[in-house]
């Protein structure tokens, strides 16, 4: 199930930038973002995969760098918050909030057309 209503976004605000709940595949095939997904709980999360396997944090790397790479923000500029071990995680990216909002709902939306 995809979430598209504005108030299912799944990152949140700050002053600093924004924090985005993801939900990561490891060894997925492929360094993409897939969309939005809403999870059982009702939560909406960001769905992440990556190539790289869940092993001595070489998956979380892997999602940091497409993160930054995606939103165009040096790569020191994403952290994770937590959920290290978890495919559930919190990730931090610092920046102008409204640039980075607006980069990740036309990342979203351009899933949503393919």
């Amino acid at each position: 199930m995809v979430a598209r209503e504005a108030g299912k976004e799944p990152w949140r605000y700050a002053a600093a930038g924004i924090s985005i709940a993801l939900r990561v595949t490891p060894r997925g095939g492929r360094d993409d973002i897939d969309g939005i997904e809403q999870l059982a709980d009702g939560r909406s999360v960001l769905k992440v995969r990556v190539r790289a396997i869940a092993d001595g944090g070489e998956a979380n790397k892997a999602v940091l760098v497409l993160l930054a790479k995606s939103l165009g923000v040096p790569k020191a500029s994403v952290r994770l918050l937590s959920g290290a071990t978890s495919r559930l995680k919190q990730i931090a990216v610092d920046g102008d909030p409204a640039r980075l909002g607006e980069a990740l709902r036309q990342l979203v939306s351009a899933k949503s057309t393919d």
